[in-house]
């Protein structure tokens, strides 16, 4: 069941966020909220990164071609200064913006806005993608949404990459990326060590572990 708090006005705004993999329907259920918060007579404002423009410049657009009328921002910072009074502020793609993204959502909320945010939580590697955590940390509502697996036909909610890009940003289609699950996702390879990287762990026990690893290379190279 999706949480989504009542659109009845408030004195106090509150942020709303909207994850899960690609294709999960991320973008939709942001539309449809923004869509009921107009039908309720209040005034909504969507923003996107100027990075995506993979439908339209000057709409959010989901995979099922439903559309918004929306505004490219270059930085988190420029949203304050496009939402006037807005009761409403829609930042989609969220996970393409840098931190400032984070402090931008719990000044509007402040402000009395109602913040709905979707993004991706994970990239192609299974890890936190941007700053995404920290809207999750902060956030009073989370709908997690799930796609269908490519392979299984399962619940999905990892993003497989099917093509040789490196980076973690490649904004693209079905063509970029496949919905995967647990069980069906492979994680891409760490060219350096030659072995698949290992989704989310704990950055402190992350670090230990490559430290580690890094510690057994060089005393096996010296060995050669």
């Amino acid at each position: 069941m999706i949480n989504e708090p009542s659109l009845a006005p408030r004195e106090f705004g509150w942020i709303e966020v909207v994850c899960g993999g690609m294709f999960s329907g991320k973008t939709e259920e942001l539309i449809r909220r923004a869509k009921r918060a107009h039908i309720a007579g209040q005034k909504v404002v969507v923003v996107k990164p100027a990075l995506d423009k993979r439908y339209s410049e000057n709409e959010v657009v989901s995979h099922n071609e439903t559309a918004l009328p929306s505004i490219l921002v270059d930085t988190a910072d420029q949203i304050v200064l496009l939402t006037g009074d807005a009761r409403v502020v829609c930042i989609d793609e969220a996970q393409f913006f840098d931190d400032r993204v984070v402090d931008v959502a719990n000044t509007l909320a402040n402000d009395g806005k109602r913040v709905i945010v979707a993004g991706l939580d994970m990239d192609f590697k299974g890890q936190p993608f941007g700053p995404m955590p920290y809207l999750l940390a902060i956030a009073e509502y989370v709908t997690k949404l799930h796609a269908v697996c490519a392979e299984s036909g399962t619940m999905a909610h990892y993003s497989q990459r099917v093509v040789e890009k490196e980076g973690q940003v490649l904004v693209g289609e079905y063509d970029a990326y496949e919905p995967r699950a647990r069980h069906c996702f492979r994680p891409p390879v760490d060219r350096r060590r030659g072995r698949p990287i290992k989704p989310f762990m704990n950055p402190a026990v992350k670090e230990t572990e490559e430290e580690s690893t890094d510690e057994t290379e060089e005393i096996n190279s010296e060995h050669t």
